[in-house]
């Protein structure tokens, strides 16, 4: 059941929700029956995607999006705020040794061993380490409300897996796979729209340069690309549809062998990508794809009782929404 509701459970490093840095004037995004849920801490949620589309050109669809990003954020935070009186109605509590559990969980998955470093990362975010787990607290007692509302109506039958593997089976004996490379060039998170233009720039000079007669794509990113594969010359290896971000998977998949992108931006910055090879990918036996399967079907039906779950916690409630 732990992985039934993994999708809210999982917490990493620089994710989630606090306004330890709210300014001490505040604009209200919301008002959950008596629950005050500031616009600084709906900014702070939306952050990393906020930044994600800085690097959108028309003014006017940039707005668009921060105003959907936003939105999804507030949405998020209301909903968390709901389950949070909930949790207190049927008096659901967690322990200390829970808590710590989970802490010992994001460690291993951020590659840190030492206590200490992890409270200096949790302070470059504006967390201390209790109010990180007072953070964790408020995920465990959702998870376990969760479990008790939403994990009953979740069931993945053996008819539905056979469904997934031959819809699985069907788009998979007519996809290829690539094997590509790429150069990245590097830009902050907080990095502001000129800095991200100034990156795009060089980035598409990198590309103009990749595209010269006889250049050799695997020396040039030893030489430029800023991202860790550049001493394998870039190489990222053979990879499938739904493994890369859809921006990349997108340039990847529409280029023909030896062909070049333009500037692909993702979180990390912009990258140039080259497809070396395509060839046809081989269809894992029914055996193999089961546990894949049944995870993703899990996390999908998960996900639908959930919004479901909310939506009647919401219809119950006093929800004001002023942003």
């Amino acid at each position: 059941m732990k992985n039934l509701v993994a999708f809210l459970a999982a917490v990493m490093l620089l994710t989630g929700g606090s306004s330890a840095r709210a300014e001490l004037v505040d604009k209200v995004a919301a008002v959950v029956n008596r629950d005050v849920i500031p616009l600084s801490e709906v900014q702070q949620r939306a952050a990393p995607e906020l930044q994600r589309v800085n690097s959108e050109i028309d003014p006017h669809k940039r707005a668009e999006a921060r105003a959907q990003l936003m939105k999804t954020a507030l949405d998020t935070l209301i909903g968390e705020k709901l389950m949070e009186s909930e949790v207190a109605q049927l008096g659901i509590t967690t322990t200390e040794a829970e808590v710590d559990e989970l802490v010992q969980d994001v460690l291993k998955q951020n590659n840190v061993s030492d206590i200490a470093q992890f409270e200096q990362l949790l302070k470059n975010e504006g967390f201390t380490l209790a109010s990180y787990k007072d953070m964790l607290r408020k995920r465990v007692v959702r998870d376990k409300l969760l479990r008790m509302k939403v994990g009953p109506k979740v069931k993945v039958t053996e008819e539905d897996l056979k469904a997934a593997y031959t819809q699985y089976t069907r788009l998979e004996s007519e996809d290829v796979e690539v094997h590509a490379r790429h150069i990245l060039v590097q830009v902050d998170a907080k990095a502001t729209p000129e800095q991200v233009a100034a990156a795009k720039q060089k980035a598409e000079g990198i590309a103009q340069e990749a595209r010269r007669p006889g250049m050799d794509f695997a020396s040039l990113a030893r030489a430029r690309s800023e991202g860790p594969s550049a001493a394998d010359g870039g190489d990222l290896g053979y990879f499938k549809r739904g493994v890369m971000v859809p921006a990349f998977e997108k340039a990847a998949f529409n280029l023909k062998e030896g062909e070049v992108s333009e500037p692909i931006r993702t979180n990390f910055g912009w990258h140039i990508l080259k497809v070396e090879e395509r060839r046809n990918v081989s269809v894992a036996s029914y055996e193999e794809m089961k546990p894949k399967l049944e995870s993703k079907l899990l996390n999908e039906k998960t996900e639908k009782f959930l919004d479901q779950y909310v939506q009647e916690l919401r219809s119950k409630a006093n929800v004001e929404v002023k942003m």
